[in-house]
């Protein structure tokens, strides 16, 4: 027998060969588990393929590093068909890993079929050896190379079922795992190796491969295909990571807008939306079922004096805490949202009206007790409105309706309670619901006026300028006053479009007060809340400003001290950009918000104006004498001028004098005119004028 002795450099190639081919096994597994569809064929094909040429390549390669005193050629077709086994092998085991579930009752005969496949393939590339006489087999290393190669396929197709996922530990254990298929898959081929015996004097055939070149190509093919093949997993798996990381930030994105589209951003209730379709929802199960729901219309009473007393900052944490108080009575199914400002809507399954009373009194009770605002004891109670379905309305906006005017019964009835809807409401909602209706219209039917109240150098003139009133003249109910119509058009958002028409108004009459020699005269016009928190609320000002053609130090913008308060930095920006640009602001109400000195000092205000109601039980012993005195000495001190409104008594007058008052305004000097009045005055304008 011929002694055969190997070539240490090649048997490392075989065994590098090995190891890359394991590697790509597992990393082919996990492309084909992670894709779909036609994706999936696709890398169980080409990884097949990769993978089966490599374990050939390795075999081949080994075979090759085998030197032994004779020159050895190879047939073609067996060559060729040893390639076959190996990849048709190669794709059984990648298609075998790729399932969901691998049971030993499937991992075992797997494995039997691939092992048996893998010898077959070694021993079908030694059969393509053209040896005369042929090689002596040891039985006994042939059938440990079938052990060997029943044992490495079992573990290989294990190891590759395990680590088939993408995870950043993977990585590294399918190194390792490589290595150790790399191993037994080289282990298999040299023990095969080991079985072989090649006689003596052996002469070659005439037709084959010679060996020279054959270790180039081979190794050149399996480098390529394997290394080809791993670059395009990587490239393939990274594009994959980045497009999951995509997607489920955009998914990520898209829940945040659909929860931010649904739900209110302060106490995270759902808001109006969600509760309609809650709604319908609830309307359809009852009509198939035959059962009933209520439908609980909430408002907090003396909501509005904490957010004028103590600012929104204040509220806003209130209503937080409301929240979480109205929901520990809740059980079952129910929808809480919140609708706006300090209305609630509870939508709930009961099972008698009863049991709707006893949660309704549950919800009262439970905001009928002191709010830890700190530094703050707050107290709000809470008015319910209750309908019943069918009985109260068949449809979303008949419950919603029923349910409101059952709340609004429950606030004039003395408020901290519930009421259950009776027909007899609707005669009150029904007025407000007409009132809304008719003020959607009324700005385009242009029946909104202003009226102009006289301002007076203290103590009784001249007069100085004027403050511009709205009022609506309703086509049935006659001139209406701002208490009546503004609170709705707050509500509705058509307090804006409202709020610049009167300033375009004003800025044009006033024009006309200049046409006509009255150039000293100023006007005042206040703006709301929300009004002052448009993004275009200055550009707006100065377009009505230029195109009346007034000058902007006669324009007085009356800002409450609650608005003013309300976001302090962005009223100061605000008021910093109008009065750089010459009109003037004046921090209106005074006395009657929650104020910080640190932000008013910063307001660039040119006056304090006094609210009416510390006016109008001014006397010298009082204490609103006290309260309007510090007013008066703040606002010297901050260098701004001091209104007073309000003013029915000569008493008054001559007081508010006395301390420092600059300007006063009140019936006592001059009631709210019309334009035309004020025109046909002129210049004799006084407090003894009877304008009307």
């Amino acid at each position: 027998m011929l002694v055969s002795q190997y070539d240490y450099i090649l048997v490392v190639v075989s065994f590098i060969v090995a190891i890359l081919a394991s590697y790509t096994a597992l990393n082919m597994a996990g492309r084909v588990t992670s894709s779909s569809g036609t994706a999936s064929w696709v890398w169980l094909s080409g990884g097949g393929v990769a993978m089966g040429i490599g374990i050939w390549a390795m075999h081949f390669i080994g075979m090759l590093a085998m030197n032994i005193s004779m020159s050895m050629l190879y047939e073609p077709v067996l060559t060729a068909l040893s390639m076959v086994i190996a990849i048709g092998s190669s794709l059984f085991a990648l298609w075998l890993v790729s399932g969901p579930q691998l049971h030993l009752q499937r991992l075992i005969p797997g494995a039997i079929i691939m092992g048996l496949g893998i010898v077959a393939m070694h021993y079908t590339g030694m059969a393509a050896l053209q040896v005369s006489p042929a090689i002596v087999w040891n039985m006994n290393w042939v059938a440990l190379s079938v052990v060997i190669a029943l044992a490495a396929s079992f573990a290989a197709l294990w190891l590759t079922f395990r680590l088939r996922h993408e995870a950043a530990q993977v990585a590294l254990m399918r190194f390792g795992a490589a290595i150790l298929m790399g191993i037994a898959i080289a282990g298999m081929h040299y023990t095969g190796m080991m079985a072989a015996q090649f006689p003596p004097q052996h002469a070659t055939g005439h037709h084959g491969f010679n060996n020279n070149w054959l270790v180039i190509l081979v190794s050149m093919m399996a480098f390529s295909v394997l290394g080809i093949t791993l670059l395009v997993s990587m490239f393939d798996a990274r594009l994959q990571a980045r497009t999951s990381l995509l997607a489920a930030s955009l998914a990520a994105a898209n829940r945040e807008l659909a929860r931010l589209a649904l739900h209110d951003t302060l106490t995270r209730l759902p808001n109006r939306v969600l509760l309609e379709d809650r709604l319908e929802q609830a309307i359809n199960k009852a009509r198939r079922e035959g059962s009933f729901f209520a439908l609980m219309f909430m408002d907090l009473d003396g909501f509005k004096t904490v957010n004028d007393a103590w600012g929104h900052d204040v509220g806003d944490k209130l209503l937080v805490a409301v929240t979480d108080r109205l929901r520990q009575p809740l059980k079952g199914q129910y929808t809480l949202a919140r609708i706006g400002g300090d209305e609630f809507v509870l939508l709930a399954e009961v099972s008698a009206p009863d049991e709707a009373a006893t949660l309704a009194n549950a919800l009262v009770r439970a905001i009928d007790k002191p709010f830890n605002i700190d530094p703050y004891d707050v107290i709000v109670t809470l008015s319910v409105g209750i309908a019943l379905y069918p009985h109260d309305g068949k449809n979303e906006r008949e419950l919603m309706f029923n349910a409101d005017a059952a709340m609004y019964h429950t606030k004039h009835m003395g408020r901290n309670g519930y009421h259950f809807f009776q027909p007899s409401m609707n005669t009150l909602a029904q007025t407000q619901l007409q009132l809304l209706n008719d003020l959607w219209l009324a700005l385009e039917r242009q029946e909104f006026r202003l009226v102009y109240q006289p301002k007076f150098k203290a103590p009784s003139g001249p007069v100085i300028g004027f403050e511009a009133l709205l009022r609506w003249h309703h086509p049935f109910q006659g001139v209406l006053s701002p208490d009546v119509f503004l609170p709705l058009a707050e509500k509705t958002g058509l307090i804006v479009p409202l709020g610049n028409w009167v300033v375009d108004e004003a800025c044009r009459q006033l024009s006309e007060w200049r046409k006509q020699g009255h150039l000293e005269w100023s006007i005042a016009v206040n703006l709301s809340t929300m009004q002052f928190e448009q993004n275009g609320l200055v550009q707006t000002i100065l377009d009505a400003l230029k195109k009346h053609d007034v000058p902007p130090e006669k324009l007085i913008l009356e800002v409450t001290e609650t608005t003013a308060m309300s976001n302090p930095d962005e009223s100061v920006r605000v008021l910093t950009a109008l009065t750089d640009a010459g009109v003037q602001a004046s921090i209106d109400d005074f006395g009657t918000g929650y104020s910080s000195l640190l932000y008013l000092k910063r307001l660039p205000a040119c006056e304090l104006k006094i609210d009416r109601a510390f006016v109008r039980e001014l006397c010298k012993e009082g204490e609103d004498a006290t309260i309007v005195s510090a007013i008066i000495a703040l606002a010297k001190t901050l260098n701004l001028k001091v209104v007073a409104e309000g003013v029915e008594t000569e008493e008054q007058q001559a007081f508010l004098t006395e301390l420092g008052c600059n300007t006063l305004q009140g019936y006592l000097l001059g009631k709210p005119v019309s334009a035309e009045s004020i025109t046909a005055y002129g210049n004799k304008l006084s407090p003894t004028d009877t304008l009307s």
